[in-house]
């Protein structure tokens, strides 16, 4: 963790010496920082980078977090989740836009936590945080990535013998590759093709419900939360949990520093593309999972497409819906391996030298593949993903995306305590400080709940 540090001395840039490939920009900038965030995108890339982001296939959960919460009370929070996430994103950006205009750019999520909240918070605090669950999402993606494979493999031949973790050490070669992509920005062209993606297996997954609900192997639908009072408080936590990382990001400010100066307006019309894409995939899933398998629910919908080896929509559809989810988690992984290629090229990475120069690509190459088969590693020893999703939002994502970006709002700006947005930004701090802290006891009496079924590489 000792790079978090290097973000106050060359992480904040003067906005004039950012993207302009100056000598000032190499003097004020590390590694990471000026190869990985390089700022040449436009609100367009912006919103590409935003949708990959958060319209994941962690979406496929939320019919899942519906089987704790209920119609009502899933429709209301997966709504609210919205509309808070979109306030929140926008919050941290208008934070940056003004810092930039003050001549401080922030480039980084610790940056805005150390200057903001003071020195250490951004080391010590914040910055680990958003690393590990950047990472965690990476071993999510890894895993879903095996286990999408693994059900095309099963489609096309029912009999075989191969096991989950073999699939997940295809995919993670797979993710070594696309690892090299230089900086944050190279990725734009691959975001595009995701946000057309993740469109497309929210189509086929809807449709897979409508379907499997309307057909005669249907399950007995049956909307009631089962479990004692105790399971059914914690499920409740639970499923915000689950909510939580759907809208994840955890990289808002990242995302804002591919874009080229000016940067003002620019966050948010990439929101709005992102949020249309939000809207159209997370409630059509949302509603047509929970209908169709109401409290069976599975924390990924594909898997309720299949029951006892029987498949309850057609195995074109079931195949295309896997295929579409798969070539969407590369990118998914790619976009939260971002943090991680940024503090590796900052440790690692020679400013004073070309960024594809020997001594840099070098480094790239070697300590880029060690992190990705590490979280390769970890995915296929720990396939249980319905619980890391939990963990994952709970940890980092609840705090990142639903609390922090009103206070940043309220100790730079210091709106008046007669205001709205004063009073606003303070009841979401309270709210979300007590939802954090029970979201995460949750997210972990079900990983103990879980624990006997447990085992290293598991073949589920």
């Amino acid at each position: 963790m000792g790079a978090w540090d290097q973000s106050r001395g060359n992480g904040v840039a003067d906005e004039e010496s950012v993207g302009n490939g100056t000598g000032i920009e190499k003097a004020n900038l590390d590694a990471g920082a000026l190869f990985v965030l390089q700022s040449k995108g436009s609100w367009l890339h912006c919103g590409y980078h935003l949708t990959t982001s958060i319209v994941a296939p962690a979406l496929l959960s939320l019919p899942f977090a519906f089987a704790s919460l209920g119609w009502a009370a899933g429709i209301i929070c997966l709504a609210l989740a919205a509309i808070i996430t979109f306030y929140s994103y926008n919050l941290i950006s208008v934070v940056l836009e003004h810092n930039a205009q003050l001549g401080r750019r922030q480039l980084r999520f610790r940056d805005m936590a150390d200057d903001i909240l003071g020195p250490g918070w951004g080391r010590y605090c914040v910055g680990p945080i958003q690393f590990a669950v950047c990472f965690g999402a990476v071993v999510g993606n890894t895993l879903l990535g095996g286990q999408s494979m693994k059900a095309i493999y099963l489609i096309a031949k029912p009999e075989g013998t191969m096991k989950l973790y073999e699939f997940v050490i295809i995919f993670g070669i797979f993710m070594i590759i696309m690892a090299q992509m230089p900086s944050f920005h190279s990725l734009r062209h691959i975001n595009l093709v995701s946000l057309v993606l993740c469109l497309a297996y929210s189509i086929c997954a809807t449709a897979g419900s409508i379907y499997a609900g309307h057909s005669d192997r249907a399950p007995t639908r049956d909307y009631s939360i089962s479990g004692s009072s105790t399971h059914r408080v914690f499920g409740v936590f639970n499923a915000f949990a689950v909510i939580a990382t759907s809208y994840g990001n955890g990289i808002i400010s990242e995302i804002q520093a591919t874009i080229a100066l000016p940067v003002k307006g620019k966050m948010f019309k990439g929101l709005c593309l992102c949020y249309t894409i939000v809207v159209a995939t997370f409630f059509s899933v949302a509603i047509s999972g929970y209908w169709a398998f109401g409290n069976e629910a599975a924390g990924t919908l594909i898997s309720n497409f299949t029951v006892d080896g029987v498949n309850l929509i057609p195995k074109w559809l079931l195949t295309i819906t896997n295929v579409f989810v798969l070539l969407q988690l590369s990118a998914v992984a790619l976009i939260y391996l971002q943090p991680t290629n940024e503090v590796l090229e900052g440790l690692f990475g020679d400013v004073t030298k070309d960024q594809f120069s020997a001594r840099n690509v070098i480094p790239r190459l070697l300590f880029r593949s060690i992190s990705v088969a590490v979280a390769t590693t970890i995915a296929a020893m720990l396939p249980f993903f319905g619980d890391i999703n939990a963990v994952i939002g709970a940890f980092g994502f609840l705090p990142l995306d639903f609390l922090m970006p009103s206070i940043f709002y309220n100790i730079t700006f210091k709106p008046s305590k007669r205001s709205i947005i004063f009073w606003l930004n303070t009841t979401l701090i309270v709210v979300f400080t007590i939802v954090t802290v029970l979201a995460n006891v949750a997210a972990i009496r079900q990983i103990a709940l879980d624990a006997k079924d447990y085992k290293l590489f598991a073949n589920v």
